[in-house]
């Protein structure tokens, strides 16, 4: 089975900078993980002839294109060039959904797109607090020092 390639379309300069990130993360993705920076006074025509020159080389290979905000020129543009391809379109693009893609690559493009979507809403958390991570916190002390924790 071909991996799953990803490609990022989203505003400049989001696209490489969550590729660069993914790199750090996994130095080995780089030809795995591609993207398109869409500039502001970019014509959406322009922008979906780059995206199918940088897939040129991997137009046979299932696709996953994650892009920031659905109904926007980098949306629309990705939904365009999935078109009779396959490919699946993600939005809301962020880190966590990077990385499980990348993660779980070898796997079906349905199965890399819903691990990916998971990805992406499991890592938004509200952080912070007085409570530490992944714990709630006590609602009552017990005087022997046991606490009960699930």
């Amino acid at each position: 089975m071909t991996p799953v390639r990803i490609l990022l379309i989203a505003h400049a300069p989001l696209a490489h900078a969550l590729r660069d990130a993914a790199l750090h993360v996994f130095n080995d993705c780089g030809g795995g993980v591609l993207a398109l920076d869409v500039e502001a006074q970019a014509e959406p025509e322009d922008t979906l002839q780059n995206a199918r020159n940088l897939l040129r080389d991997v137009e046979d290979a299932p696709l996953l294109v994650l892009t920031d905000i659905f109904g926007a020129t980098p949306s629309n543009v990705a939904l365009r060039l999935a078109e009779g391809r396959n490919a699946r379109v993600l939005t809301g693009v962020n880190m966590p959904m990077l990385l499980r893609a990348w993660c779980y690559r070898a796997e079906s493009l349905e199965s890399v797109a819903a691990r990916a979507q998971a990805g992406g809403t499991q890592g938004i958390l509200l952080a912070g607090g007085s409570a530490p991570q992944n714990q709630s916190p006590r609602l009552h002390h017990d005087s022997e020092h046991r606490h009960d924790q699930q």
